[in-house]
C-alpha cells in the first residue's frame, strides 16, 4: 500500500489543502502575490479539494488494506 501512488496524491493533497485552509495565511498570501480579491474563494475552493483528497487518500487506504 505505501507504494500506492494515489495514495501518497490523496495525503499530499489533504496537507496541502489543510494548510491552506488557513484562512487568515491563504489571505495573507494571496495579498502578498497581488491576488487579494481571490480571498473570498478561498473557502470555497479548498474545502471541497481537502474533500475530494481526504476521499481519494481514504479509498486508496481501503482498498490497500481489502487488497493485502
Amino acid at each position: 500500500m505505501w507504494r500506492d501512488r494515489w495514495f501518497r496524491v490523496g495525503t499530499l493533497g489533504t496537507l496541502v489543502a489543510c494548510l491552506a485552509c488557513v484562512t487568515p495565511a491563504a489571505a495573507l498570501v494571496l495579498a502578498a502575490v497581488g491576488l487579494a480579491r481571490w480571498t473570498g474563494v478561498v473557502d470555497v475552493v479548498f474545502v471541497p479539494a481537502l474533500i475530494g483528497f481526504a476521499g481519494l487518500a481514504a479509498y486508496r487506504a481501503w482498498r490497500g488494506r481489502r487488497m493485502s
